[in-house]
């Protein structure tokens, strides 16, 4: 039995210095830090708290391969860079550590470092755990002790998280959900507010999961927490880790899961953070052409240096590890695995075999993936990937990418365009309507309506309807229907459940007030209830992303604008027909046929009184005809409401 020794026991350690020589490293750990296949770098890097030769104090340890002299300083010793230097470690590994007794959680610090050329930066830690709040840049001693109490959701949670079960995401922006003072952006709720308001809502509505936009550390407020800085930390607007593990822990005992997004392929300028890190290009890329984001303005991480790739994969999986997440959501896959994203001819130059994939972003992203299933078989990986790059949410066995998931963005793209329509055009554009099924099987798809879609002058939902006030409504609870009941994971930004009537504002929160109003509180009730019917449903997503899940009744009324399809579980009995009336013409006496069944009853209808619809047409009893014994083929007999949207089970 192999117990590993503690430094102090092999080691003379000199504890007459300031900081006392100190490693937390193996040989093991160099070779896999080097090669990128270090994983629990969070264990190792960043400053911990522990116990020397009696005395308690903080371990530090920072990567600066280019650096002449490293210090730690803070307000404990007067930001003096001289007084507290790291020892470099002999191994050309380029860390710096060291052990400084006495020194108390809570303390703020940076390193200071004499870096290439002589250039002298004074940085954040990389692997911090804890930050000071914005617009102050240092990061924070601290710990991540805490006692979870989600054990039923964890023994359980591949069930809700499994592909084979519902999947109904809801994208929250933390800091303008709500806000104590909606006028004063510096107005935060704290994570242990958002238990109390967040949790119940969420659970209220049905959602099966939450995803939170990054909240990892940033110091930008504009940039939503994709240019982040601390890729270890939650941030520190809302209170302190363990406040961060509380919500979590509330959403589980709640029975819902907890997706982060997780940006892995930028960062900013700023000069806390990780550019330039130790005076010359540490972890982006030296050549601009691959290392610099031209929409962004911002760094890329240089994939092909197994330091940075240990450094982000480790990253991915300490939110696994230690706040008990369910899934990540990775940013901008797209402008990893291409090398002319956003770049014209000369901005960019091809790979090895004269491509324009990026091959080291895409052995990085296929080497997390695989990690993340190993280690957590029970969560998932889903991808904001909005080309055409093939397998993007298959197994890296296969070839693939290896995600859960992917996002569909040609579905998002082709409802809103068609919805966008005044009804009288849609008879011309019903293949824009029925398209996606010509490409769904190719990946596990999730269909967002996210927050992109309502920022920068692309207006808010209800006001991307056409038609008068209610048939914007009518519309749009039409449009979500038809979301809730097409196969693949759903994804709405908050706001959306209930016709938000301005453009998504990060200063500010959603408009509450609205919901005194019937059209929004009802249209909230809607959604409500299509995420339960999403839950209680089989044949709405235990097929949802094969070929037995869906078929087509009828494409063949273009001109009256009415659809028709089917959604198939495992059992027929459960099977559902979804018919879409997408003009505001009542269609009375409607004909559909379609085999097997020969009773239907109608089990939602978004006309409803309920959910602020008319209300004057519905089927309480629904006649079927035997029209063809050999095949069991049925003439069904309905009343369709006028941009509505029946399910008959």
């Amino acid at each position: 039995m192999n117990i590993t020794k503690k430094y102090e026991e092999i080691h003379f350690v000199d504890s007459t210095k300031p900081v006392w020589n100190y490693s937390l490293f193996t040989e093991d750990d160099i070779r896999n830090f080097q090669h990128g296949t270090h994983y629990r770098l969070y264990e190792l890097f960043g400053s911990h708290e522990m116990e020397v030769l009696g005395k308690k104090g903080y371990y530090f340890a920072v990567w600066a391969p280019n650096a002449t002299y490293v210090s730690v300083i803070g307000n404990f010793n007067d930001w003096n860079p001289g007084s507290h230097p790291l020892f470099v470690r002999l191994d050309r590994s380029g860390i710096w550590e060291g052990f400084i007794p006495e020194l108390p959680k809570g303390e703020v610090y940076k390193y200071h470092i004499n870096g290439f050329n002589g250039i002298k930066t004074d940085k954040g830690d990389p692997y911090a755990n804890f930050w000071e709040k914005r617009p102050h840049t240092a990061s924070i001693t601290w710990d991540l002790n805490y006692t979870w109490k989600d054990d039923d959701w964890m023994q359980h949670r591949g069930g809700h998280n499994s592909l084979k079960s519902p999947c109904s995401i809801y994208e929250v922006h933390l800091a303008s959900w709500m806000r104590p003072n909606k006028y004063d952006e510096e107005s935060y709720n704290t994570y242990d507010q958002l238990r109390e308001l967040l949790v119940p809502y969420v659970k209220e509505m049905g959602f099966t999961h939450v995803e939170f936009m990054p909240v990892m550390e940033h110091p930008f407020d504009g940039s939503w927490g994709y240019q982040g800085t601390g890729y270890f930390a939650p941030t520190s607007r809302f209170g302190d880790p363990q406040s961060f593990m509380e919500l979590v822990n509330a959403f589980h005992e709640a029975g819902i899961g907890v997706i982060l997004d997780w940006v892995p392929s930028h960062f900013p300028y700023d000069a806390h953070g990780l550019f330039m890190f130790d005076g010359t290009n540490t972890y982006e890329y030296a050549d601009m052409r691959k290392g610099f984001h031209p929409d962004w303005n911002s760094y890329v991480f240089n994939y092909k240096r197994g330091e940075v790739k240990s450094f982000l994969i480790s990253s991915a999986r300490f939110w696994f590890d230690k706040y008990h997440i369910d899934g990540i959501r990775v940013d901008a896959v797209s402008s990893m695995l291409k090398l002319n994203y956003s770049r014209t001819h000369g901005q960019w130059e091809p790979n090895e075999y004269g491509g324009d994939g990026n091959i080291e972003a895409i052995n990085f992203i296929k080497d997390l993936n695989e990690t993340i299933f190993r280690d957590f078989h029970d969560v998932q990986t889903i991808a904001e990937e909005a080309t055409d790059w093939p397998g993007v949410s298959r197994p890296t066995w296969q070839n693939g990418l290896g995600f859960g998931m992917k996002w569909m963005m040609g579905w998002m793209h082709d409802t809103l365009d068609y919805f966008k329509m005044d009804p009288i055009h849609r008879r011309h554009y019903q293949n824009k309507f029925s398209f996606s099924m010509m490409y769904y099987y190719d990946e596990n798809f999730l269909l967002p309506l996210s927050h992109d879609e309502v920022v920068h002058g692309k207006s808010p939902m209800i006001f991307k309807m056409p038609g008068d006030h209610w048939q914007k409504f009518a519309n749009l609870r039409t449009l979500y229907t038809y979301m809730f009941t097409h196969p693949g994971g759903k994804l709405l930004f908050m706001g959306n459940e209930f016709g938000d009537t301005n453009e998504w504002n990060y200063k500010s929160e959603l408009q509450w007030d609205l919901l005194q109003y019937d059209s929004h509180r009802l249209l909230k009730d809607c959604v409500r209830d299509l995420n339960f019917l999403l839950r209680n449903e089989p044949a709405m997503y235990e097929n949802q992303f094969n070929i037995y899940g869906f078929e087509w009744v009828d494409l063949n009324h273009p001109a009256e604008c009415v659809v028709v399809y089917r959604r198939k579980g495992k059992d027929p009995d459960n099977d559902l027909l979804i018919i879409l009336n997408l003009t505001p013409v009542v269609r009375y006496d409607w004909k559909v046929y379609t085999y097997g069944k020969s009773q239907w009853r109608e089990i939602f209808n978004s006309d409803d009184k309920r959910y602020w619809g008319t209300g004057d047409v519905f089927n309480p009893d629904i006649t079927t005809t035997l029209i063809d014994k050999n095949n069991n083929m049925y003439e069904i007999n309905v009343h369709l409401p006028p941009l509505g949207a029946i399910v008959l089970k």
